[in-house]
């Protein structure tokens, strides 16, 4: 905890970013896998919620890399558009941080 007490707090919400963006990344990859496989699939709700926690660049580069749920209007304009929120936040966020 020592470590992450000497961050910065950009520096932590750009790990957050990152961890979340891994998880995304994966839990889509996995989707798709289970896809394939005909097995229980993520649902669509954990999928929404971690782009909506701040992996939604993450997961839409993954779903167009790999070509899933790319039919899905919901996820072709939801994803997109938390993109952009997410943008526009951090970037509010990060002009506060550093207003001088």
């Amino acid at each position: 905890m020592q470590i992450i007490s000497e961050l910065s707090p950009f520096q932590i919400v750009l790990l957050y970013i990152a961890a979340v963006s891994v998880i995304s990344v994966i839990t889509t990859i996995a989707d798709k896998l289970l896809a394939a496989a005909r097995a229980r699939r993520v649902s669509e709700a954990t999928l929404f919620m971690l782009s909506a926690l701040g992996g939604s660049a993450a997961m839409f580069v993954t779903m167009i890399i790999i070509r899933h749920k790319t039919r899905k209007p919901s996820f072709m304009i939801g994803i997109p558009v938390m993109v952009v929120f997410q943008a526009v936040a951090f970037y509010i966020i990060y002009k506060n941080m550093f207003a001088f």
